[in-house]
C-alpha cells in the first residue's frame, strides 16, 4: 500500500464516477485496510477475505454508478458491498462444503481479534457494546454474523419475530447515539 492520499470525498467520487485509474487508486489505498477489517469479522480465513477484498473492489468499480452521495456516505456504500459479498461467500453452497469438518466459531470471527477500521466507525463497536444483552446478540449475529434472521432466531432458541422485534429496536437504539 502506497499510503493514504488526501483526496475531497466529491473529487474522488468524480473521479470513481469518471471510471479514472487513479480514483480506484486512491480509494484502494485510502479504504482496503478498513474494507479488510470489515471481510475479517465474517470470513476468518485470511486468504479467503482478500478474495473476497478483490471482489468487493471489483462490484464497487463495476457498479459505481449505482452509488448515490445522497443516500449515504461512500465508506458506508462500500462496507454494504464487503460486508454483502463475504455473507454470500459464507452462504455459498463451495464455502460450506469447504468448512463442513470446522466449527462455527472458526466461520465467524472472535470478538477479541484486532481489527482495522475508518476512524469514523471506531466507536461503532462501543457503542453497540452499551446495548442490552439481548439487543447486541441479535445485532451481532445479524451484522457480523452474517446471519439471516431465521438463522439468529434458530441460534438463539428464540421466536423469529422475537429477533425481528430486537432487531428494529437495537437499530432504533442505535440511532439515537448518530442523531
Amino acid at each position: 500500500m502506497s499510503g493514504k492520499i488526501k483526496i475531497e470525498e466529491s473529487q474522488l467520487i468524480e473521479l470513481l464516477r469518471d471510471h479514472n485509474n487513479k480514483g480506484l487508486e486512491i480509494l484502494y489505498d485510502n479504504y482496503s485496510a478498513s474494507l479488510f477489517g470489515v471481510i475479517k469479522r465474517i470470513i476468518v480465513e485470511e486468504e479467503a477475505a482478500e478474495d473476497i477484498l478483490q471482489d468487493a473492489f471489483i462490484k464497487i468499480w463495476k457498479n459505481f454508478d449505482r452509488y448515490d452521495e445522497s443516500k449515504g456516505r461512500l465508506f458506508t456504500w462500500m462496507v454494504n458491498i464487503c460486508r454483502n459479498t463475504a455473507i454470500d461467500k459464507v452462504r455459498s453452497a463451495e464455502y460450506i462444503h469447504e468448512n463442513k469438518n470446522r466449527g462455527e466459531q472458526n466461520n465467524v470471527s472472535d470478538e477479541k481479534e484486532s481489527t482495522v477500521y475508518n476512524p469514523e466507525t471506531i466507536d461503532v463497536k462501543n457503542i453497540i457494546g452499551k446495548l442490552e444483552p439481548e439487543y447486541r446478540q441479535v445485532i451481532d449475529l445479524l451484522y457480523y454474523g452474517g446471519y439471516s434472521q431465521s438463522e439468529a432466531a434458530e441460534k438463539l432458541q428464540i421466536p423469529l419475530g422475537t429477533v425481528k422485534t430486537r432487531a428494529r429496536t437495537a437499530i432504533q437504539r442505535l440511532k439515537q447515539y448518530f442523531n
